[in-house]
């Protein structure tokens, strides 16, 4: 009964984990076309951030005692997993293809064991510096580097960016908790992670000079006419909140390694549904690339040296599910 048991609550939770993944990966597909409508990608980001935020005050409040034991930890979460990842995720896909700018933040776990190994001085694995081999030689086929970069480099350089975020997240959670410390709530650390996003985001993007109007026409994706609210409602209730709360409760049910895993997946569903709904192909190199790059950052966050248990990012891209995390950086799932 109780291998039973476990087992309906494993199948449970890697269901969860495929939902998260799912919602996650589409939400650069319903965001590219309200971009293109005229939108400004700040604002779209504002509008998903402050959506959710609102959402989620029921949770803030009930883990309000957050705000007085890990006010460092929600700021953190706030600038870099919230509006640091999702400013600079949305304004590369401006320029770039989604699934281009996906695959380049899961630069993440590369760079982390770049800052454990120059920056903390810490030792790493051997598998871990091949992973980043790995995810470095793959970025090259992605962005076609014989091609002399074929891409827009400010959108290159944007989606770097959104990696960058993430690492200053992941630094930021290894300092999180203590040995004595309890790892906070992490649907806790997301509400008011939204919240302080959502603060940053309003005096960054100045929401009160947006176009209200295009909210109440349409938006063409790969030439069909799609009311420009209901990719809005996309955004924020699947892409944000549903993907927070199932990746939560996944990494719940989930080992961190398992979770890791089905997380690397988003970059797979998001260049999927952005080459079927947005219409963007990517040559046959690009795709073996980003099998590569998702291969070595599996392989750099999953043998990565063992840091203090506290909140990490569990679970890409776009992005982070905050979950009391024992002994281990997982690839990071920025809130895209």
């Amino acid at each position: 009964m109780h291998a039973s048991s476990r087992f309906q609550g494993r199948s449970a939770g890697l269901g969860l984990a495929l939902l998260s993944a799912f919602a996650f990966g589409g939400s650069g597909v319903a965001a590219k076309p309200l971009i293109e409508a005229g939108l400004d990608p700040l604002h779209v980001v504002w509008l998903r951030v402050a959506g959710a935020a609102v959402i989620m005050l029921p949770v803030a409040w009930r883990h309000r005692n957050l705000v007085r034991e890990r006010p460092a930890l929600l700021a953190g979460f706030g600038l870099f997993a919230v509006a640091g990842v999702q400013a600079s995720y949305f304004a590369a896909i401006s320029r770039i293809p989604v699934g281009v700018a996906l695959l380049v933040e899961y630069l993440a776990p590369a760079l982390v064991l770049g800052w454990v190994r120059f920056v903390q001085r810490r030792p790493v694995t051997r598998a871990a510096a091949v992973g980043v081999v790995l995810a470095v030689g793959g970025l090259a086929c992605v962005v076609e580097v014989w091609a002399g970069l074929s891409f827009d480099l400010l959108g290159l350089l944007l989606a770097l960016g959104a990696a960058c975020c993430q690492v200053g997240y992941f630094v930021l959670s290894d300092h999180g908790g203590g040995e004595q410390a309890e790892p906070p709530h992490p649907v806790g650390v997301i509400a008011y992670g939204l919240i302080t996003g959502a603060a940053v985001l309003t005096v960054v993007s100045r929401p009160w000079g947006m176009d209200w109007a295009l909210l109440g026409g349409s938006a063409r994706m790969n030439g069909t006419d799609v009311p420009a609210w209901l990719l809005l409602g996309w955004i924020v209730l699947l892409a944000t909140v549903l993907a927070y709360v199932t990746g939560v409760v996944s990494v719940r049910m989930l080992s961190p390694q398992v979770a890791g895993v089905v997380a690397c997946l988003e970059a797979v569903i998001a260049t999927g549904l952005a080459w079927v709904l947005l219409g963007e192909h990517l040559s046959a190199p690009q795709l073996i690339g980003g099998f590569v790059v998702l291969s070595g950052a599996f392989i750099a966050q999953s043998t990565a040296p063992k840091p203090p248990s506290g909140p990490v990012a569990a679970g890409a891209g776009t992005g982070a599910v905050a979950g009391p995390v024992e002994g281990e950086l997982s690839p990071g799932r920025a809130p895209h």
